[in-house]
């Protein structure tokens, strides 16, 4: 997009540098991750290496990258201060220590070392539900996108201190004393992780981002459609996760078909859109419609798998070969395309929207690289058709390692045209972005309260 849509109250957003800060730091657990999957695919890595991966991806790219996000947005859709900068510096201070220690400690096999990162992950985290779940409440009444938001919370807050209690249990039995086993609740915590907390998310983003990027009206069908999706997409992900812990086989597939109901639901609304948009080729929409496509896959894929073993680990990702297709087509093409627009629009606001009709000042889409940024789109959706078409279809081992390859490539191009837009048009570059988070928290708010920095409610 080149303009800045009506409506947002970009005057209620933090300092530039706190979101950026999470958006860097979640780019270089990106750039980590790439590396441990080249590295995983041509070697063996020590220790739970697959177990660190997967949480380096999770937590350090995808959690990372929505708690900045949220940080930024909700202020700016629901027109709210945001509660306090100053937890927003400490949340990520606290998640980014305590994944670097779980990682080590996984790799190292140094378990007893878990519940020490973990507490630090559980904190951080916890800190960030409270700090933007305190923003949510003075948006009340909550639209479609803020509902998800607070969803997402809920999932957040109950899936880390489940994650602690697994840490801790690999060194001291937790579960013994319970009628949970581990796998029940890993299970949960997994179920609650992946559609509680990062699918919420990216439906309740979605719907005001397709919007805003196709520059289409929803019709009486649409909300139809979305109110479909609130009944059953929300009230399936805690049925399905219930379900799952208790191993029950009816719950377990009262949810799944309920989850599966609502995501179909809300697919069809953001094709509808896509369909119907009014403006020229961007990031954001090619990668959606990945993200369409994927969704549907996914669905097609999985409603037999959960029918069938909704209580199995294997099928924990939907169906067992598919859950590429759900991660990486889903998961890392939304998070790509949304910061293609998020970066340089927050970027565009500090620096250049106060110099708008005095002098010429580049558009939104202006400040990344248009080359490098189709180059990545291609890299990545040809990798990622290999990674997801290979285990599917039982393809040659080879497809799968290019695909990674590929992908990977993609991703890093990615990484270095979002850091050279900061680099180039942020203020003071990716060092102001580091030295702003400390910065940005000085003199706000009331002080000498143990809320830190509490700031006043305006009228929304």
């Amino acid at each position: 997009m080149n303009r800045i849509p009506g409506g947002l109250r970009t005057d209620q957003q933090p300092p530039m540098a706190i979101p950026l800060g999470h958006f860097v730091l979640g780019l270089a657990f990106l750039v980590v991750g790439i590396g441990a999957a080249i590295a995983m695919a041509v070697t063996t890595l020590p220790g739970l290496a697959s177990l660190a991966h997967v949480h380096v991806l999770l937590i350090g790219w995808i959690a990372i990258t929505i708690m900045g996000a949220m940080t930024q947005f909700v202020p700016v859709w629901s027109g709210v201060s945001l509660y306090s900068r100053r937890l927003a510096v400490v949340q990520l201070v606290l998640v980014a220590a305590g994944l670097i220690g779980f990682g080590a400690a996984l790799l190292a096999g140094a378990l007893s070392v878990l519940p020490v990162a973990g507490a630090a992950l559980l904190l951080g985290i916890w800190t960030f539900v409270y700090n933007v779940g305190r923003t949510l409440w003075r948006a009340r009444p909550l639209d479609f996108t803020e509902r998800h938001f607070a969803v997402a919370l809920g999932a957040f807050a109950l899936v880390v201190p489940l994650g602690f209690l697994l840490a801790v249990d690999f060194t001291t039995p937790v579960f013994d004393a319970t009628a949970l086993t581990r796998g029940d609740v890993l299970l949960v915590h997994a179920t609650l992780a992946l559609l509680g907390a990062i699918t919420a998310t990216i439906v309740g983003a979605l719907a005001q981002l397709a919007t805003m990027f196709t520059q289409t009206d929803r019709t009486a069908v649409d909300e139809r459609l979305l109110g479909l999706e609130q009944l059953t997409f929300p009230v399936g992900v805690v049925v399905l996760a219930v379900g799952r812990g208790l191993e029950s086989l009816p719950l377990a597939r009262v949810g799944a078909v309920a989850v599966l109901v609502g995501l179909a639901a809300f697919t069809v609304v953001v094709a509808r859109q896509l369909l119907g948009e009014t403006v020229d080729r961007s990031p954001m929409i090619d990668r959606y419609w990945v993200v369409v496509a994927s969704l549907w896959a996914w669905l097609a894929l999985t409603a037999p798998a959960w029918w069938l073993e909704p209580l199995e680990y294997g099928t924990l990702f939907g169906h067992p070969d598919g859950g590429a297709v759900l991660v990486v087509g889903v998961f890392a093409f939304v998070v790509v395309g949304s910061l293609y627009h998020i970066v340089p629009f927050i970027i565009w606001h500090e620096r250049y929207s106060d110099r708008l009709g005095f002098e010429q000042v580049p558009m939104i889409d202006d400040l990344y690289d248009d080359r490098l940024e189709r180059a990545d789109f291609g890299l990545t959706a040809v990798g990622f058709l290999g990674i997801a078409a290979a285990p599917l279809f039982d393809l040659p081992e080879a497809v799968a390692t290019a695909g990674t390859a590929l992908a990977a490539l993609g991703l890093c191009l990615f990484v270095a045209n979002v850091l050279l837009t900061i680099h180039r048009h942020g203020p003071n570059g990716l060092a102001g972005v580091l030295t702003g988070v400390r910065e940005s928290t000085a003199g706000a708010g009331t002080g000498g309260d143990p809320e830190l920095d509490v700031d006043p409610a305006p009228e929304r």
